[in-house]
């Protein structure tokens, strides 16, 4: 079997927990070949993760590489046609959930479109489909919208669009890690050649936009149209999987609410393998709290910060030891924490170490891991720390309550108060941080390890895909 996995900007260019899902699924399914599409910036990015054997091709999508448009005013009546309807379901509101398999016809004209030699990189920015958006809004909104807003969510569409543009990928299977944009080449693959889709989610990539756009320094009137246009997005996708597989009951109460249907829903967590993961024996020298993951605004390091702020107050020889690099893009993100360590007075006991040769010597760095996001799926630092042990204090988002059950604390986001008074119980307690972290790592080894993971995958691979025996 041929499985093609699409993401967003994760593997092989980037480390995180989606890439580690896909170098498991890879790795762990020798017998199957692979190939990996990957949507990226502008297609120099280099890998980071070394190649299985087993993985064919890796497929860079740029979608803001520059490229020559056809110079032309009006892209045709068929184009503007399907233009006109997509900005109307856009701008229309809708009952979450409904119009998924409308807006997925959309899209399939589109794709017809570029496949029939038609500029769909070019079009959204012809002068008549700018005009068209102004005139879509006038009619469906009390507001105004400019030209620059409507020559920008222009540009904006031209990009998102561009994988509908690019030649169908073959293979047996598509495997998408997440939704939204990387569910473009999946369909594509599906209207050309009937390929089914599995479709993964690891967080909500919905609501994550919507935490995105927040911070975006667009208009309102942008921010209103791209939201949209990813709600409406969210909805089809669901329409076109033929397996969703969210990783965690929280993911598949999302996916109901937007249209999924719950009979193509199966969840399926992540695991690891706990021989990779050896249980902590001892403890570091003075109390000591760790992260471990990505430099990223979702991980709200903020609010980290501030509740370490409080535990320093009150144990005054604690630790925070922050462990992980920091992506392209999060520079200044990873100066704002910088710059609160030094305001709170904590240069001397918060310490962002960066990547760290292995997980596990993160994990037995600390007495306690913890986690404070405003957003997850099923993160994998979760279940490491727990293999390693490790009593977690985490936020109450995505499936991390579901990771953690009764193996640790969970809070809620952005409330550093509270995580501070869970994590200075912890570090106070010998015996319930012994007590938990015994709990934890029963419960991976009978829930959440790594083959039973692969074994979920192959049994959903083979319900959509006649393997020849």
């Amino acid at each position: 079997m041929k499985v093609t996995l699409v993401s967003e900007g994760t593997y092989p260019f980037a480390m995180g927990g989606v890439s580690v899902w896909m170098d498991q699924l890879i790795r762990g399914m020798p017998d199957y070949w692979w190939d990996v599409m990957t949507m990226t910036v502008d297609g120099r990015e280099r890998p980071v993760w070394e190649q299985p054997r087993n993985l064919e091709n890796i497929i860079s999508m740029p979608l803001w590489a520059q490229r020559p448009r056809l110079s032309t005013r009006d892209p045709g009546a068929a184009f503007s046609k399907v233009y006109g309807r997509f900005l109307q379901m856009v701008l229309t509101p809708a009952v979450m959930g409904e119009g998924g398999g409308e807006f997925l016809w959309v899209l399939e004209q589109f794709y017809r479109f570029a496949n029939a030699g038609g500029d769909l990189v070019g079009a959204p920015m012809a002068n008549k489909s700018l005009s068209q958006v102004m005139d879509t809004w006038y009619w469906s909104r009390t507001d105004r919208l400019n030209l620059s807003d409507a020559i920008t969510f222009g540009n904006l569409m031209s990009h998102m669009l561009r994988p509908l543009a690019e030649p169908p990928p073959r293979t047996d299977l598509m495997h998408v890690a997440m939704n939204g944009l990387s569910m473009l080449p999946a369909m594509t693959a599906k209207w050309r050649y009937g390929t089914p889709i599995v479709l993964s989610e690891h967080g909500v990539y919905l609501r994550e936009r919507y935490l995105q756009y927040v911070n975006e320094p667009v208009s309102h009137s942008v921010r209103v149209l791209m939201l949209s246009f990813f709600r409406r997005l969210a909805v089809a996708s669901y329409a076109a999987a033929d397996r969703i597989a969210p990783h965690s009951t929280y993911n598949r109460r999302w996916q109901i609410h937007n249209g999924a249907d719950p009979r193509r829903i199966r969840v399926m967590y992540n695991g690891v393998d706990p021989a990779d993961f050896t249980l902590a024996t001892s403890d570091p020298a003075e109390p000591t709290i760790v992260f471990m993951g990505r430099v990223d605004p979702l991980k709200d390091l903020h609010t980290l910060i501030r509740a370490f702020a409080i535990v320093r107050s009150k144990i005054p020889n604690a630790r925070l030891r922050i462990f992980g690099g920091v992506p392209k893009g999060n520079e200044s993100y990873h100066q704002s924490c910088l710059e609160l360590v030094a305001e709170l007075g904590l240069e001397e006991s918060a310490v962002f170490e960066g990547r760290v040769a292995t997980q596990v010597d993160a994990y037995h760095a600390g007495h306690i891991v913890a986690l404070t996001s405003i957003s997850e799926g099923f993160p994998y630092t979760v279940v490491e720390a727990m293999a390693c042990g490790r009593p977690v204090v985490v936020t109450n988002v995505g499936g991390v309550a579901e990771a953690v059950g009764e193996a640790g604390f969970v809070v809620p986001p952005r409330d550093y108060v509270a995580a501070a008074e869970a994590m200075v119980t912890l570090l106070r307690r010998r015996i319930l941080r012994r007590r938990l972290g015994r709990l934890a790592r029963q419960r991976v080894l009978q829930r959440f390890t790594l083959q039973q993971s692969l074994d979920d995958y192959r049994a959903v691979y083979r319900e959509l895909v006649r393997v020849p025996i």
